[in-house]
C-alpha cells in the first residue's frame, strides 16, 4: 500500500500521546504493517501534548489538532454576509433542531454544510456570533421542545455555543484523497472521516474499543453544565454516533457486545466484521511462581472509568478475611486525574486499608505487574476488549472482571466475570479463588492457552491488513449527476478553499 493508498489514523485523546488501551492497539497496528504508510491525525486537548512513543518509520506524518486553545490560525475573520449567512442561519438552525428533537432530522445535510464551511476557515467565527446565541435561545424555547422547570438561561446558550464550536473544529481537518480514513473510535474522531467521505469520496473505516456514547452517557451524570447544556450536547453525541455508523464503508468492532450496540445506532449488519485485539505470547510469557504474599494486581490508567472505588471497596472487604492480602496497582495518573487519585486515596484511609494499596505509576515491562498478583483484577464500567486481560491471561494468570463491553468474550471459562459496581459481589469471587490453588492454578493454564488459540496479535493485525488492501482496492466514488454537491466539488475554489476568496457577491461560503 506504500506505492498507492495509504492510511490516515485518526485518535483522540490515546496515540501517540497516551499509554495503553487503545494507544497500544495502535501502535501494535502501525508497527504489525511495515509495508503500509500512516498518516496519524490525533485529537488533543491543548495541542501541547508530548509525544509518549516513539514512532516508526512508516508513520511519514504526525498532526496533533487541538480542540481547545484560541481558534485555528486558518480562521478567516470576515463575518458570513448576504446570502451565505442566510445559508448558514438556515444549516444551523436545521443542525440545533436534530441535536434537540432526534426526529427532526437533517443532521446529516447540516454537518455536510458545516463542514464547507470549516474547510474554507468560516465556521469558527460564525459559531461566535451574536445572532448563533439568539437563534439556539430561540430553537430551544420553542413549544414542546423543553420543560419550564429545564428552561435555558443566556450562559446555557453561551456554554452549549463553545462546546460545541470546539468540538466541530476536526471538521476542518484534511485528509489526503488517496487515503484510507481509519477512525480509531466513534464521535470527534470521525468528523474528518465524514467530510472527506462526502466531499473526497475517501473510504471510511471506523473501529471501536469502548462504547464511545455510552461513555459521553456516563461522563455527562456528573459534568458541571446545567441539564439543557447537557442534554443538547448528548443529542450531538448521539447524532454523530450514528452518523459514523451509517457513513463507514466497514466498522470493526473488537467485541460481539459493541456489534450489538452498532446495529442498534443505525449500522448496516452486512458491514460490521468483529475483529478481535491481539497480543503476542512471547512477549507477554508464562509468568512462572506467584508471589508469596497473596497479591492483587491491576493495572491501567488512573481514571473514573476504571471504577477504582469499587476495587477499593472489594478490597477492604477481602482485608477482613485475609489481612495479609495486598493491592497492587500499575498505570499512570493521566493530565485531569489527579484529584480522582486523591480521592482513592482518602477512599482507602476511611476503610483503614490505606497501608496495604501501593501506586507502582506505569511500568515499562507490563508482563510483569500481572506476574505481581496471584489474581489479576478489573473492576472497569465500560470497557472494549481490554488489553489488560487478554495479557493476563496470556502470562497463566486467572482474573477477576466486571462484566462489561467485551470482557465476557474475552476470559470465556477461564476467569470470574462479576457484575460491576457490587464490591462485596467481587470480594466474595476473588476469595474463592484466593482460598483455591489447584483452581487458580487450572484456570491460569487454561488462560493463556485460550490466547494463544484465539487472540494473538499477529491473528489482529493480519485482519486489518486485509481490510486496508479491501478499502484501498475501491474506487474513488464519483459524485453523482444531481447530487447537491456536484456543483460546488467541479468548482477549483472547493479544492483549495484557503488560496481563494469568497465569491463576490456572497452566494458562496
Amino acid at each position: 500500500m506504500s506505492h498507492g493508498r495509504h492510511v490516515t489514523m485518526l485518535t483522540e485523546g490515546t496515540y501517540p500521546h497516551v499509554h495503553g488501551g487503545v494507544s497500544t492497539w495502535c501502535d501494535q497496528l502501525v508497527r504489525g504493517m511495515p509495508e503500509v504508510d500512516f498518516n496519524v491525525i490525533a485529537l488533543t486537548g491543548s495541542g501541547r501534548e508530548p509525544v509518549t512513543w516513539e514512532l516508526p518509520r512508516n508513520v511519514y506524518r504526525h498532526t496533533a489538532v487541538p480542540l481547545w486553545g484560541p481558534t485555528p490560525p486558518r480562521t478567516r475573520r470576515t463575518a458570513l454576509r448576504g446570502k451565505a449567512r442566510r445559508r448558514f442561519t438556515e444549516t444551523y438552525e436545521t443542525f440545533l433542531l436534530s441535536l434537540i428533537d432526534p426526529a427532526a432530522g437533517g443532521f446529516s445535510e447540516a454537518l455536510g454544510e458545516l463542514a464547507q464551511l470549516a474547510r474554507a476557515g468560516r465556521l469558527a467565527p460564525a459559531l461566535r456570533s451574536e445572532s448563533v446565541l439568539r437563534l439556539l435561545t430561540t430553537v430551544w424555547t420553542r413549544p414542546g421542545l423543553v420543560t419550564a422547570e429545564a428552561a435555558p438561561t443566556l450562559h446555557d446558550a453561551l456554554t452549549a455555543t463553545d462546546l460545541l464550536e470546539h468540538a466541530l473544529r476536526p471538521l476542518s481537518v484534511r485528509i489526503p484523497p488517496d487515503s484510507v480514513a481509519h477512525a480509531v473510535s466513534s464521535g470527534l474522531a470521525t468528523l474528518p472521516a465524514l467530510a472527506a467521505k462526502r466531499l473526497d469520496g475517501v473510504p471510511f473505516l471506523l473501529t471501536e474499543h469502548g462504547i464511545y456514547l455510552r461513555e459521553r452517557y456516563l461522563g455527562y451524570r456528573t459534568a458541571a453544565q446545567r441539564w439543557p447544556v447537557k442534554a443538547l450536547m448528548l443529542g450531538f453525541y448521539r447524532e454523530l454516533n450514528s452518523e459514523g455508523y451509517r457513513q463507514a464503508d466497514l466498522i470493526t468492532p473488537c467485541n460481539q457486545y459493541n456489534r450489538r450496540w452498532e446495529e442498534r445506532g443505525g449500522a448496516d449488519s452486512d458491514r460490521i466484521r468483529t475483529v478481535y485485539n491481539g497480543v503476542d505470547p512471547h512477549a507477554f510469557p508464562e509468568a512462572g511462581p506467584e508471589p508469596e504474599v497473596p497479591t492483587l494486581s491491576w493495572c491501567g490508567r488512573i481514571d473514573p472509568i476504571k471504577d477504582l472505588e469499587t476495587l477499593i471497596r472489594a478490597y477492604a472487604f477481602m482485608r477482613e478475611e485475609l489481612p495479609a492480602l495486598r493491592l497492587r496497582l500499575f498505570g499512570p495518573v493521566p493530565a485531569g486525574c489527579e484529584e480522582y487519585r486523591l480521592r482513592l486515596e482518602k477512599l482507602a484511609a476511611e476503610l483503614g486499608v490505606g497501608d496495604g494499596i501501593t501506586y507502582e505509576g506505569r511500568i515499562d515491562q507490563v508482563a510483569k505487574a500481572y506476574a505481581a498478583g496471584s489474581v489479576v483484577m478489573l473492576s472497569s464500567i465500560s470497557e472494549g476488549f481490554p488489553f489488560s486481560i487478554i495479557e493476563a491471561m496470556s502470562c497463566g494468570r486467572t482474573t477477576v472482571s466486571t462484566d462489561v463491553g467485551g470482557v465476557r468474550e474475552a476470559v470465556g471459562d477461564t476467569g470470574l466475570v462479576v457484575p460491576p459496581r457490587e464490591p462485596e459481589t467481587m470480594a466474595r469471587a476473588t476469595l474463592a479463588l484466593l482460598r483455591d490453588d489447584a483452581r487458580r492454578a487450572e484456570l491460569g493454564r487454561m488462560s493463556r492457552k485460550r490466547v494463544v488459540e484465539k487472540f494473538t496479535l499477529h491473528q489482529s493485525v493480519d485482519g486489518f491488513r486485509h481490510i486496508y488492501i479491501e478499502l484501498a482496492g475501491q474506487p474513488v466514488l464519483p459524485v453523482q449527476a444531481g447530487d447537491d454537491w456536484t456543483q460546488r466539488l467541479a468548482d477549483p475554489w472547493y479544492k483549495d478553499p484557503w488560496n481563494k476568496e469568497l465569491a463576490a457577491d456572497g452566494s458562496l461560503w
